[in-house]
């Protein structure tokens, strides 16, 4: 069974997240999203268990996604998972050389390969610092994140 990590600190998860997932999933048996506390970026909008819970109703069509929590170096969960490869998606080029590093990085480390995706030119602008900073303005998101995200939006920026 081949098995992919896609993490990610999805904070929120978006459109664009969705079509990586949605596509990887035709690629691989079995595909972990693995929502992640990401030190380097301030204070979350959601917390890491609302997280987790919205990607699985976002995602709860897709019947070879497991969605988990990671607090430790993707390539140990990786190793934990039997996970053969980790997903990265890529939105722009520019994207590509701080991917390029962490992939790298994982190799070195682990082994494990990374396959990039790119998104969809339809998705490519997304970002989700981008879209918290537009909710918290006022400005409407709900036609770039799945569902049950657009509803969780609203209540945490009215």
């Amino acid at each position: 069974m081949k098995v992919a990590l896609f993490p990610g600190s999805f904070d929120p998860f978006h459109n664009g997240h969705l079509e990586i997932v949605e596509r990887a999933s035709r690629l691989f048996d079995k595909i972990v999203v693995a929502a992640m506390r990401n030190p380097q970026k301030a204070g979350p909008l959601f917390s890491l268990e609302e997280r987790q819970k919205l990607i699985e109703m976002s995602v709860a069509h897709i019947p070879n996604v497991e969605i988990v929590s990671l607090s430790t170096l993707v390539v140990t969960l990786a190793n934990e998972l039997g996970a053969s490869v980790i997903i990265r998606g890529l939105r722009a080029v520019s994207d590509f050389e701080n991917e390029l590093q962490m992939a790298q990085m994982n190799r070195e480390l682990s082994g494990i390969d990374t396959v990039f995706i790119p998104t969809s030119a339809e998705f490519s602008f997304l970002a989700s610092r981008l879209l918290r900073e537009v909710a918290a303005y006022g400005g409407d998101v709900t036609s770039m994140v799945p569902g049950p995200i657009a509803v969780a939006f609203a209540s945490k920026v009215g």
